[in-house]
Formats: structure tokens, sequence, C-alpha cells
């Protein structure tokens, strides 16, 4: 078991209040300690998943139970999650088809603080810096603790918009981890403008009514975002973003977000430049312009990273057919123990 007996994590005490009597009494003698997520559903034994357990608890959830969780907790939103004041904690309810709740996920969420600390030397360049790499590999870690770095440890003027309150947790005041940075929450869908880009329009009013240095948001993924984060950039405002996307080369080649990176166009070349290029085929790919992010930084699992500085330079080795040379990071260790990357097998997986 991940978890050693009795003992208490600080984090989850926080939601055993909204959990009945018999499952906080059970959990207190299991312990607390590393649970990742807590499932009830009515008529099922509840469930408490560790780092790398599953529990299974005693007895069938009732309705009484789910009634007294409701009683609990503020409305849901209408995505169905609502969340704990000042934690990361996230809670999220299961329907019927008759709009009554069934069961619940107990999400919980842990800040690491320091967790950017080996990025500090590019935080504080001023340069904008983009997270990509796939889901759970702490993406929105990194991007919470960057905003706690500039804002406390830099002095800069931090403005956080929390696309779907990841960064500083659900509720009206934000969660310490994000420092004196200040956070801008996304309006609910609104089903009468479906194609209203609400976190455009947040980023954009976060630039002209807040007077930012830096602007910290989470999961650019619509043209429209790309589109604000350029103007962000174009003001002389820093940008520390994540993106849909594992590598930076399905930015590079996804239509809606390629201009993060400058932007490509297919080419027709004359005969002599196919020849001059030393290509086979006339028609290539080409960067439009200047990249929005200086800097790209790929997670390529947890505590692993690929630093491309130079990200034109990479972008245009990509289009060309060639190998990135990102530099290669472990966040336990300093910024000075770096290596290059060159033709590693993550780059080649295109």
């Amino acid at each position: 078991m991940s978890a050693p007996p009795y003992s208490e994590d600080p984090e989850v005490a926080q939601l055993l209040p909204f959990l009945p009597h018999r499952m906080r009494e059970e959990l207190v003698t299991l312990g607390t300690w590393g649970i990742r997520e807590i499932i009830m559903d009515l008529g099922r034994s509840p469930e408490v998943r560790y780092e790398q357990e599953r529990i299974v608890l005693c007895g069938e959830v009732t309705k009484e139970e789910i009634q007294y969780v409701a009683s609990r907790l503020d409305r849901f939103r209408e995505d169905n999650r609502t969340g704990v004041e000042r934690t990361l904690h996230r809670i999220a309810c299961i329907r019927d088809r008759y709009g009554s709740i069934v069961g619940y996920t107990f999400r919980v969420g842990r800040a690491l603080i320091g967790a950017a600390e080996p990025l500090r030397d590019l935080l504080e360049t001023g340069k904008s810096l983009l997270f990509l790499g796939p889901p759970g590999v702490g993406k929105t870690t990194l991007l919470r603790d960057s905003a706690r770095i500039l804002a406390d440890d830099l002095q800069r003027k931090v403005v956080v918009v929390d696309t779907s309150n990841e960064i500083g947790g659900d509720g009206q005041i934000p969660h310490p981890a994000i420092g004196r940075a200040r956070r801008l929450q996304i309006p609910a869908a609104d089903p009468s403008r479906p194609n209203f880009r609400a976190q455009a329009h947040v980023l954009l009013q976060a630039l002209t009514n807040h007077n930012p240095e830096v602007i910290v948001v989470d999961e650019l993924g619509y043209e429209e975002d790309a589109r604000i984060a350029r103007t962000i950039a174009q003001r002389g405002v820093q940008l520390i973003a994540t993106a849909h996307g594992r590598r930076l080369h399905d930015l590079l080649y996804n239509p809606d977000l390629s201009d993060l990176v400058g932007g490509t166009q297919v080419v027709l070349l004359t005969q002599e430049e196919v020849l001059a290029r030393g290509l086979t085929r006339r028609v290539t790919w080409e960067r439009i312009g200047p990249p929005t992010f200086e800097v790209v930084v790929e997670v390529l699992e947890k505590g692993l990273l690929a630093i491309h500085d130079r990200v034109a330079e990479s972008c245009d080795r990509l289009l060309r057919g060639l190998v990135p040379q990102p530099i290669l990071r472990e966040l336990r260790s300093t910024p000075s123990r770096e290596n290059k990357i060159s033709g590693i097998d993550n780059h080649n997986n295109f």
C-alpha cells in the first residue's frame, strides 16, 4: 500500500467534512496519505484511489449519503463541477437523465511549491514561455508555480487567466500557491453563443483592464486564443501558457495554433531553389513569421523537460524534415546540468 497505515494528509483532511460519517471513519483508519480520488456511485461501494492502489470501502452508497454530500456543497456549475474554497480540490457530480445526482468524484488537488524553480532562469528573461506535453505530466503544476515565482520572487504584476480553475482552484478566493498573482476566471459557456470564445475574451480583458507585466493561462486551444496571444506578446507582456499538443511538431502542424510558433504555409519553389536547398520536391512548408513564444518547454515525462530556447530554429528544422536539438533538463537538477538532445527517439516519433 502506498500510504502508511493511519497516516494523515492535510490536503485530504479538507475534503473529509464533505463525506458521509461512515466513509470518514473508514478513511481515517486506512490512512489518507496519498489519496488521489474518492468515488461514490449510488448503489455501489465507494472507492478510494491512492497513488498505486485502489481500495473498495464497505457498504453501498445510499440516496441519503448522496443527498448528504449535496447539502454540504455549493451549487455545481453547468459542467457539473464545484470545488472547495482556497484549495485545488475538485468535486464533480454524475446525474441521471432527469438531472438527479447519482454519483461524485472527489479529486484531490495538491500544490507543489518550488516545482518551477529549475526554470527560474527562463522566467527571469521576460521571454514568453509555452509548456507542451501529454495529460498528467505536470504542466499545470509548473504553470502554477511559475505564476508564484514571477509574482512573489520577481515582483512582477501577474494576472492568471484560469480556464478551468486548475491553476487557482474553484471558489472566489484563489489558492495561495499562485502567490500574489491576481486571478481572472472564465465565465460559464453561454448556450445562446456557441461560437463565443470566452477564454480569448478574458485574455483581452486581462491585457486591457489590468495592466499586467505577465499573463499566465492554461489550455490555449483555439485559433482566437492564438490570435490574442500574439497581441499580448506584441504589447511587450510576458506570456506563460500551456497549449493543446504533446510535442512542438504537433503544434507546428495544428492549423488553429501554429501561429503560436510562427505559423506555416505551403510554398512552391522554383527548380533553382530546389537545387540550392538540396531538396527533391518543389512543394515545401515554411514558417510565416516570428514565434509568439520565444521558449517552448516539452514536458516529456514527470521531471524531464526538453527546452527549445530557439523556437524559430527548431520549427525550421522540423519543417525541413530534420530533428530539432532542444536542451534536456531534469527538474531535480540545477539549470547548469543540461544536455543537448541530438536525434533522441522521442523526436523521431512524428
